[in-house]
């Protein structure tokens, strides 16, 4: 034990031993010290408590300063720090208050804030009954890095938690907070929840609130309050600027993201194949933490209303007229529709993820929805042009939208051989019959193996070529034209013929 200090509850236990008649080798063992230390403590008596220590042992640095400079200056501004007083007397009195000071000068400031400092804000702590609030929030993913196929993913979580049950979901959002995203998540939620609490709680989001200047004007926005009135649901929101008041879905957001980035690392890997895959991902996560509160979402199942019979609007819509050149502008970006289409105005479903085009009340195409990120954004899909283009080939060359004719860069490796090694026209004529085979069914993946194949052999890829991959049939085995053996015949069914 040499070198440690011994404790008032190792004493204590000497002590104890002392009384109960073991000698001083024993109680010393038993207390953990040795027996010389044993000898000291019982010369020394050391179990009589010591005096408090109520006097000061050194002058005060601030005595001077303290009543005449500081204290005005603290009741003038209360939220002033120790550091910025201890500069501005540095600034007063040259050489006379040096850093070392700075923890005497916190103590005397936190001991005047506590008896003459301004109130502080009290949270008050709720208590939330089954079925009372649903509450919505959105948070950023930048952090867990989340890439499709190696291309970095931009994007958001749209977050609703049932306060009493801790019931969550979580869906993916693409677009920013808007009233779509806001919608389609919330109406998602209450389905999958099974019911609809008595109030829904967001912070100050536009997509529901109108956050005006004059907050005597401040209302929920038209598309919002008419969404919680179709399921009978009390908007409410927290006070602007005060987190805290929401803190039943911030201070979540941590935990689904951890939980989140926990399951990342054990998958190994942040990249995903599609949008798709990385959504069933993270509803596998929230399945899981679901499951963990089952015994109370049970319980407050009871007191959640009724849903009505079926959802109400959670797209905004527009009525495009298809173009001569197969395509729709929507948000001020084009797409590609099929050819058939054209001259036809559409019914758009614009979703957080998509766009859902009718012809009255027919779902004729459905296309995933692109963002701006610069001026100009197009999403061009070659099967929808390609029926066109094998009529006219040589319209591909100067074609405006010739870069998305390239599924995958094998494609435009094949379309740079052509170019080089072929005359113009046939190049053209060459490389839109490529396409047009990648453009049947499934067949893009085993052509885009075909093309890679020959470019690895330096060999020019031919549309005769690929046409073959899928035009070789196996030979029918030919049929017999013998004349039948009428002898053999006699002989099976007896008899003269």
């Amino acid at each position: 034990m040499t070198g440690k200090k011994i404790t008032k509850q190792q004493i204590r236990i000497y002590m104890e031993s002392r009384k109960k008649g073991k000698t001083k080798k024993v109680a010393s063992a038993q207390a953990g010290f040795s027996e010389r230390s044993a000898r000291n403590i019982e010369k020394r008596d050391l179990t009589e408590a010591k005096p408090l220590h109520r006097w000061k042992t050194r002058k005060d640095p601030f005595e001077d300063v303290w009543t005449s400079e500081l204290v005005p200056l603290l009741e003038e501004n209360p939220r002033l720090q120790a550091k910025t007083l201890l500069d501005d007397l540095e600034i007063k009195h040259p050489g006379e208050y040096p850093d070392s000071t700075l923890r005497t000068l916190q103590r005397r400031v936190r001991k005047w804030k506590a008896t003459h400092g301004t109130e502080k804000e009290i949270i008050f702590r709720q208590n939330h009954p089954p079925g009372w609030q649903g509450i919505s929030d959105f948070t950023h993913a930048k952090d867990l890095k989340i890439t499709i196929k190696n291309e970095k993913f931009d994007h958001m979580f749209y977050h609703y938690r049932l306060v009493y049950s801790k019931w969550e979901a979580a869906s993916v959002v693409m677009g920013g907070e808007s009233f779509t995203a806001l919608s389609e998540g919330l109406q998602n939620a209450l389905w999958l929840s099974g019911g609809v609490p008595e109030t829904h709680r967001t912070d100050s989001l536009s997509a529901a609130y109108k956050n005006c200047s004059d907050k005597q004007k401040e209302e929920f926005t038209k598309d919002y309050s008419e969404l919680c009135a179709y399921y009978q649901m009390e908007p409410t929101r927290n006070n602007k600027g005060i987190a805290h008041e929401n803190g039943a879905i911030e201070g979540s957001h941590g935990g689904l993201k951890n939980r989140i980035d926990q399951a990342l690392m054990l998958r190994g890997s942040r990249d995903f194949s599609s949008v798709e895959e990385y959504k069933h991902f993270i509803q596998e996560i929230v399945a899981k933490h679901n499951k963990r509160v089952q015994k109370k979402h049970l319980e407050e199942l009871a007191h959640l209303k009724q849903l009505p019979e079926r959802r109400t609007t959670d797209f905004d819509e527009q009525r495009v007229r298809v173009t001569t050149g197969s395509t729709i502008r929507v948000k001020d970006i084009i797409y590609s529709v099929p050819s058939k289409l054209i001259g036809m105005t559409l019914k758009v479903h614009l979703y957080d993820d998509r766009l859902e085009c009718f012809i009255g009340s027919d779902l004729v195409e459905t296309l995933q929805r692109e963002r701006r990120r610069d001026k100009h954004v197009h999403q061009i899909n070659y099967r929808h042009i390609i029926g066109s283009l094998h009529k006219k080939p040589q319209a591909f060359r100067n074609y405006i939208y010739k870069q998305h004719l390239f599924p995958t860069l094998a494609f435009r490796e094949t379309w740079q051989r052509l170019d080089q090694k072929l005359d113009p026209r046939t190049a053209c004529r060459e490389y839109v019959k490529i396409l047009k085979e990648a453009a049947e069914g499934d067949n893009e993946p085993i052509v885009n193996n075909f093309l890679e194949e020959k470019l690895h052999k330096q060999q020019l890829p031919k549309s005769k070529e690929v046409q073959d991959l899928f035009r070789k049939k196996e030979q029918a085995p030919p049929v017999s034209s013998r004349e039948p053996d009428l002898e053999s015949y006699q002989a099976l069914v007896g008899g003269d013929l």
